[in-house]
């Protein structure tokens, strides 16, 4: 019997079905991580005005998003995240719940006219979007897997599975869950954001989201030498073809060798690189102060109270500020680390304060660092006195 009519125009192999189901998939999360996030939500860059027609034509058609909702759920994500009023936080509503329900939450968020209205701002509202994307939105999904059984035949119904499937486990569920719960940390906002794997190869480098959150304005997610992020090379590639423009990306902290006298400018390069600061105060203060004074810890001693002096105190639960609170009672030199990390940290919580005020605050704390009798933290106050912005 001739089977031939169960396959459309497009007659492939087994991993030629597979392959094309990958690339489409790859490219919703391109659409994704360079429209809707890096240039829709952050503006972080700007893509040519035809690749963002392609991309949301595109993202209507695979996932039914519009931009104005995606942007406005994640903005607000950014703004209360990790509280009552973030949209998915696994912190708020477990791992279990945004790893499976993820797309369930979004949508919640999305369906809130206030939400968009107020979040959604800048995004766009002429006539395509009004008259086809929002009026006809379960079109774009009906016009993909029509194109994909008619291309494809009964193979396409995989394909329309693994297009389905992708959003809502890789980004929804993985990226919003596992992001905020597993892998490493480079910097320690003031989320619980991670970086899941240090090679965003699978959702385009979104993986690496506590660099994201440690910098949201920049257009370029990678930021260790071992980091790679896919979506930069997009960039990359769209740029060289002047298709894409970079608007901004994270800022580097410099050293100046032998300046002694602080600045302005001083303050400025640390304000902005607030991130860099703090975790070279970490990784040159901290972290060889607690080896030193708990050298001999039982058992994972030294990795928790690491954990504890170095952690966001709003990332802490109610045991384990109380075990800070008793570590630091029981050590006068962690105590001091912690005490002059606390003071740094009022730089950047202090938005009331003039600029002279916070100068008066920075050099007060490098000339009290420097009197401390720590070496460690006498040199990092030293170091600090270059502190300059890195040219690109």
């Amino acid at each position: 019997m001739n089977l031939d009519f169960l396959y459309g125009l497009i007659d492939l192999s087994f991993w030629g079905y597979v392959l094309v189901a990958f690339l489409m998939v790859q490219f919703t999360f391109m659409g994704i991580t360079l429209y809707l996030h890096r240039d829709a939500t952050h503006r972080s860059l700007d893509l040519h005005p035809v690749l963002r027609h392609i991309f949301r034509f595109w993202l209507w058609m695979s996932t039914g998003m519009l931009t104005s909702e995606w942007v406005a759920v994640h903005r607000k994500h950014h703004a209360r995240c990790e509280t009552e009023e973030d949209p998915h936080s696994p912190v708020i509503y477990g791992l279990k719940k945004v790893l499976l329900e993820g797309a369930e939450l979004y949508k919640v968020a999305a369906s809130d006219p206030e939400l968009v209205a107020k979040y959604g701002r800048g995004t766009p509202d002429d006539w395509i979007e009004r008259n086809l994307y929002r009026r006809h939105r379960p079109l774009g999904i009906v016009l993909m897997v029509v194109l994909d059984l008619v291309l494809f035949g009964v193979p396409g119904i995989l394909i329309i599975s693994a297009q389905m499937l992708a959003t809502p486990l890789m980004a929804a569920g993985v990226i919003n869950g596992l992001g905020h719960h597993t892998g490493y940390r480079n910097f320690e906002c003031p989320d619980a954001a991670r970086n899941v794997f240090p090679w965003g190869l699978l959702v385009a480098g979104e993986e690496l989201h506590n660099n994201h959150h440690a910098f949201p304005s920049s257009a370029k997610f990678s930021l260790r030498k071992w980091e790679f992020d896919m979506g930069w090379l997009y960039i990359t590639v769209f740029k060289t073809l002047g298709l894409a423009k970079v608007r901004k990306v994270a800022p580097e902290l410099a050293r100046v060798t032998g300046r002694h006298e602080i600045d302005v400018e001083t303050l400025r390069a640390v304000l902005i690189n607030r991130m860099h600061v703090l975790r070279d105060y970490a990784k040159n203060v901290t972290v060889p102060v607690c080896r030193e004074q708990l050298r001999g810890a039982a058992g994972n001693g030294l990795r928790v109270a690491k954990r504890l002096l170095v952690r966001e105190k709003l990332l802490l639960d109610h045991n384990a500020q109380r075990s800070l609170s008793e570590l630091l009672a029981s050590n006068a030199t962690l105590k001091t680390v912690y005490e002059f990390r606390e003071r740094l940290n009022v730089l950047w919580s202090g938005a009331h304060l003039s600029n002279e005020r916070l100068l008066q605050h920075f050099k007060a704390w490098i000339a009290d660092a420097e009197a401390s009798g720590l070496v460690v933290l006498q040199d990092y106050a030293r170091a600090m006195r270059g502190a300059a912005l890195a040219r690109a």
